[in-house]
Order: structure tokens, then C-alpha cells, then sequence
């Protein structure tokens, strides 16, 4: 997407000058701050990735920190996950929903200590909604946006960068975990989480003052393996079935009609926002759902890229529309997704996608596409 990066009325990363020097070239405006994407190829910086190790400029994932004894409670209100057993020091994927059960955010939350938690935000004015829910709630909380820039270390060699930074802190930190540190004075959270589907690891940099020393040290400890600045990489999330706010979970839609009831807990103890709503979605099934689709043999990179955004037909009758179709390399086929009417979502339904040069047969398929366990990010 090309952007005048000049405009005034976005918000600037602390990392901005440092992605611009290393060649951005494509933005998007995440929660009204420049984020860019993309600095050249797209399967070149796929296959460093795959391979090596990236650097990406996140801080667009705004922090939003709920603190006071009551922060448990107010986070069981906004999240329908149960997270009973979760402990400081651990993280997890969760949804916010509205009263409605549509989702309005798909955080990552952090749980830094016991009163203490913090929700890495993706596209949306979440601080906005906490704060007015904490206003009504009548819970002793404190609703803030804390002044943090994440980078993310995503890729194969992502273990061997940030243990020449942080040695053991990282060494021994454990899928979706967390540990407060600091890299020779840097004051930094260390998660190792990521929007990849590999091994890697998010730097929550807390003194922005510092945010071109940081880069510059993780640049020199990934010169050994190739390190590359890079945005999010499209092709790889859909390959590990990561969904994206908007594009893929419009403003309608609830954890069911996406493929997130995981994240809902409709008997967990207490009341949340949503829950009466949701009960009556699961009772009653949903008339869309967002399915992914594998695409016949054949179809290369060019061909994929005009499938996105076109309508999808069961027989003659038109059934939805993609939200996205990328060719995976690894796979050596088209892969997306498809907001689609539920009696065509099923499993091994064949369809056909009738892109801008041309039809396309297509099949329902699970997600995800590469690496289901998620054992490369487990490692």
C-alpha cells in the first residue's frame, strides 16, 4: 500500500528512520500509526524467514495496560476465554468482544504480574473501550496506555539472535511466555510470541529514547545469520492460518463465524461481554463462515494474486467472496481464505473462485495449511 508517509495526522514509530533507512517501501496504517510491510520481494523476504531470521518495526501494536486489584476481574469481563490457569509470566491469544459477541480485537494479553496485565492491541481503539467499560464496572482498576514500541525476531534462527543478546533469559523462555529484562540498560519485555507461524520472539522496548540503539543491537546479533528487516509477511501468516481485524474478521463478525470459538468459554464462571449473545450464536449456528481454501494445481504466484477479493460460487450460485489468496512456495499452491455461506463451508466442498483472468476450482480445507501443531513455533 503506498502512503504519504509525510502526513501528519499518523503517529510515527520510535523505529521509523531505522525502517526507512533499511529500505521500506510499502506501509499500512495500524491504530493510526505508519507500520510498514514491505521492503522488496515478497517470497524473497518469505524464504528469509523460512530460513534465516527477520526484523520487523511493530510498534504499531499499542499496549493497553489494565493495573489494580481488580485486574483479573476486569479482564474476565472484556475476554470470554477462561484464564483461570494462567499465571504472570505467561500470555495468550484471546478475543474481545461486544455485547453482540462480535469481535472488536484478537490481542495477544501478557500477564506481567498479578495485578498487572497488558493487551497488545491489533487494529482497533481498544483503550477506548476499556476505559469506558472500567467507567461502569465498579472494579478498582487503572486503564493506561504505557509509552511501549515492540519489534518482533521472527524466523528459523530467531533463538540464535536473541540469545546473543539476552543468553539465558531467552534460552529458557517457553512458548508463550514472557520475562521483564533489560540489554545493557535497555529496559525491554521479552515474549516469544509473533504473527508468523515460526520461532520467534517480540521485544517490548520501554525507554523509546532508545529505540535506534536497540534496533542497531539487534541488527549487529543477527549479522551472523543473515538477519533481514522485513515487514509481516502475508504469505507465511496464511500458511499458518493467522487471520487478520478487517480483512478476514469484518466488524460483524463473532469468534463463531471465524473459526475462534476455542477462544470462547461459555460456562466459565462470572458474566462477560457477550456471553447471553454467544450463547444464543452456538445454539443457533451461523450463516457465514470464514473457510480456507486450497486452489487447484497450477495456479502460480501471478494467478493468486487476482483471486483476492473475488466472488466464490457453489455450482452457478454465488456463496461468498476472498479475503485473501496467496501462492505458498512450500506448497507449491494457492492458499486463502473465504467469507462463505455455512452450507458451503463444509470440508472438502468444491467450489470455484471466479477471479479477474479467469475461474479457478477450489476446495475447502483445514487450518492450518503448513504446520498444524505448530510444532516450528513450539521448538
Amino acid at each position: 500500500m503506498l502512503l504519504n508517509v509525510s502526513d501528519q495526522s499518523l503517529d510515527r514509530s520510535p523505529f521509523f528512520e531505522c525502517a526507512h533507512r533499511a529500505g521500506a517501501a510499502r506501509y499500512i496504517v495500524l491504530n493510526h500509526m505508519f507500520m510498514p510491510y514491505g521492503y522488496g520481494d515478497m517470497v524473497e523476504e518469505y524464504w528469509s524467514l523460512v530460513n534465516d531470521v527477520t526484523l520487523w518495526d511493530v510498534a504499531a501494536e499499542r499496549q493497553i495496560e489494565v493495573r489494580g486489584p481488580d485486574a483479573k476481574r476486569f479482564i474476565d469481563i472484556i475476554v470470554p476465554r477462561d484464564l483461570e490457569k494462567m499465571q504472570p509470566g505467561q500470555c495468550r491469544y484471546v478475543v474481545m468482544t461486544d455485547e453482540n459477541g462480535a469481535i472488536i480485537n484478537d490481542p495477544v494479553l501478557n500477564r506481567l504480574a498479578e495485578d498487572r496485565y497488558w493487551l497488545s492491541a491489533a487494529d482497533a481503539d481498544i483503550l477506548l473501550w476499556c476505559k469506558g467499560v472500567a467507567a461502569f464496572a465498579g472494579l478498582d482498576v487503572t486503564i493506561s496506555e504505557p509509552p511501549v514500541a515492540p519489534i518482533q525476531i521472527q524466523g528459523a534462527k530467531a533463538r540464535d539472535v536473541v540469545a546473543a543478546l539476552f543468553g539465558e533469559v531467552a534460552l529458557g523462555l517457553r512458548y508463550y511466555h514472557l520475562a521483564e529484562t533489560d540489554l545493557d540498560g535497555i529496559p525491554v519485555l521479552l515474549t516469544r510470541t509473533g504473527w508468523s507461524g515460526d520461532l520467534g520472539y517480540e521485544i517490548y522496548l520501554r525507554d523509546l529514547s532508545q529505540a535506534e540503539r536497540l534496533w542497531d543491537k539487534v541488527l549487529a546479533a543477527g549479522a551472523p545469520h543473515n538477519i533481514r528487516v522485513t515487514g509481516p509477511n502475508t504469505i507465511r501468516r496464511v500458511e499458518a492460518g493467522i487471520i487478520a481485524m478487517r480483512s478476514d474478521i469484518p466488524a460483524d463478525a463473532t469468534p463463531f463465524h471465524v473459526g475462534l470459538e476455542r477462544l470462547v468459554n461459555l460456562d466459565k464462571p462470572g458474566n462477560f461481554i457477550g456471553k447471553d449473545a454467544m450463547i444464543e450464536i452456538a445454539r443457533k449456528g451461523v450463516d457465514w463462515k470464514l473457510a480456507s481454501l486450497v486452489c487447484e494445481a497450477g495456479v502460480d504466484r501471478a494467478k493468486a494474486m487476482t483471486l483476492a477479493g473475488a466472488p466464490v460460487f457453489l455450482g452457478n450460485e454465488q456463496v461468498g467472496r476472498t479475503t485473501v489468496v496467496v501462492h505458498s512456495p512450500r506448497l507449491d499452491r494457492a492458499i486463502g481464505y473465504a467469507r462463505i455461506a455455512s452450507r458451503a463451508a463444509a470440508l472438502g466442498t468444491s467450489l470455484t473462485v471466479a477471479g479477474t483472468e479467469g475461474t479457478v476450482a477450489v476446495e475447502v480445507a483445514n487450518r492450518p495449511f503448513f504446520d498444524p501443531a505448530k510444532a516450528i513455533a513450539r521448538a
